[in-house]
């Protein structure tokens, strides 16, 4: 009786399964990832705001942090195929992801299945400085706007040449969304469509761009699942997006990626980039010998030695700190130094000095928190660090996670929190701006100058055996 109970148990599911949808052939969906048994697998447009690899090598990207999270959730790995614009829906259709990404406008088919809004953005239109700005959408009679091929911002601006047919609508080929700002740079276009979050992020690179007309079509990115997705894994992908709305997660990464943009001011920026060209090439040979030895990216501690001293290797603040990276004098003698005015010697006390405050930080705290966290303790000294630790335990605040403890260091300066950490008063607000700044000036530097290869393994060895803070130092918590 077994056997004939299976029996009509499978004839109901295919008469019930053939009573719905029939899914055309190869547009199955794919098996619901398992540690055991598959990853997610993952439909990927490169760019600036999705996924891309810096030039050391690592995946970053809002949405890409956003997957792994999801996937971490699932307990699963993850496999990432890129494809262009264009290939997204069609390759879901045919099964070959579970979903994809790439700053996807929520789809205009309502077949095609999404997840909630991940966040939401708008279209803008950006100019050179030096051109008379634009107030209103009818001024774009005759001019000629170039847009990335594929974007939503190419659709966008030909859905307004119905509007305005005088409009003049270019699309620029080679996809490199970076190529279109210089292009605009060099006056060879007029006028640039963008994502309006990336504006601020390209202004760091190109001070010359001025936003100069909001399109508006503000609508939400989601990840796309395509019109026969897995139901459970449409279902914890909706789960998911909308508890990282509500827990902080997204909160976190928007403040990853775009937290520490629009702190500096076109002047700072076009002043910073002056002195990389007559200033950095002096100094860079001791900024490169800090990375030897230490392992930091020689461009990090260029931007702390910029915000500190302006590069300038004479620096003297009325406190009494003084050098290239404006060094305390009990932080000096710690560090063996003997001349804080010695370039060589200030550079590499300043690096091993940060090294030693991101030991310092608890061992599960990750990258980039990690070096954030140094560094503000770099400005306000690892006491009074510590006391902002502590206040933020007290307030229910994660003292791992930068994008919490900025919020709780500025109060290190109002008596009734720093007294109730057994604290002085310190100037917590000025440690989060110095950390900003420094963001925003080590992106300028990647973008701007090349990674440093250390290839003497005579000196890899040494700094094996010296460890990344040098020899002999040790610092109380």
């Amino acid at each position: 009786m077994h056997w004939f109970r299976s029996l009509l148990l499978g004839v109901f599911f295919l008469l019930l399964g053939g009573c719905g949808e029939q899914l055309p052939f190869g547009s199955r969906p794919l098996p619901f990832p398992t540690p055991a048994q598959h990853d997610l697998i993952v439909l990927a447009v490169a760019g600036p705001l999705t996924q891309y690899v810096d030039d050391q090598g690592e995946t970053l990207g809002l949405e890409h942090d956003l997957v792994e999270a999801f996937a971490q959730e699932l307990g699963v790995g993850v496999k990432y195929v890129l494809v262009s614009p264009s290939e997204v829906a069609e390759r879901l259709d045919a099964g070959e992801a579970h979903l994809a990404i790439g700053w996807l406008p929520a789809p205009e088919d309502d077949a095609l299945r999404a997840t909630p809004a991940i966040i939401e953005t708008g279209d803008m239109l950006v100019q050179h400085e030096a051109s008379l700005p634009l107030s209103d959408r009818s001024e774009l009679g005759g001019r000629t706007v170039h847009a990335l091929a594929g974007s939503r911002q190419l659709a966008h601006l030909r859905a307004l040449q119905k509007e305005i047919p005088e409009l003049q609508v270019v699309e620029y080929p080679d996809g490199d969304l970076f190529g279109l700002f210089e292009a605009l740079g060099a006056r060879k276009v007029d006028l640039i469509a963008v994502d309006e979050r990336i504006v601020p992020i390209a202004a760091q690179f190109f001070p010359f761009i001025e936003a100069t007309l909001d399109l508006g079509n503000e609508r939400p990115i989601v990840w796309w699942l395509g019109r026969h997705p897995n139901a459970e894994l449409l279902s914890r992908a909706k789960t998911f997006v909308e508890r990282a709305q509500l827990d902080g997660t997204l909160a976190r990464l928007e403040d990853r990626y775009f937290g520490h943009v629009q702190r500096l001011k076109q002047a700072d920026i076009v002043a910073f980039l002056g002195k990389i060209e007559t200033t950095l090439p002096k100094l860079r040979k001791h900024f490169e010998a800090a990375q030897t030895i230490t392992g930091l990216d020689w461009r990090l501690i260029a931007a702390v030695a910029y915000h500190e001293s302006q590069w300038d290797p004479l620096a003297t603040s009325p406190t009494g700190v003084r050098g290239i990276m404006m060094l305390t004098e009990d932080t000096a003698d710690r560090l063996g130094v003997s001349n804080r005015l010695d370039v060589r010697e200030s550079i590499l006390a300043g690096a091993r000095y940060i090294n030693i405050l991101r030991d310092m930080q608890p061992d599960d705290v990750a990258e980039p928190d990690r070096t954030w966290l140094a560094l503000a303790s770099y400005n306000i000294g690892p006491g009074h660090f510590n006391a902002a630790s502590t206040l933020a335990k007290q307030l229910g605040a994660d003292p791992t996670a930068w994008y919490e403890m900025k919020q709780i260091l500025p109060l290190l300066a109002q008596p009734k929190y720093y007294q109730r950490v057994k604290a002085s008063r310190a100037r917590g607000g000025e440690a989060v701006l110095l950390v900003e700044n420094i963001r925003s000036y080590y992106e300028i530097l990647k973008h701007n100058t090349p990674r440093y290869e250390i290839v003497s393994p005579k000196v890899e060895a040494m700094m094996g055996m010296q460890g990344d803070s040098g020899p002999g130092l040790k610092l109380k918590r």
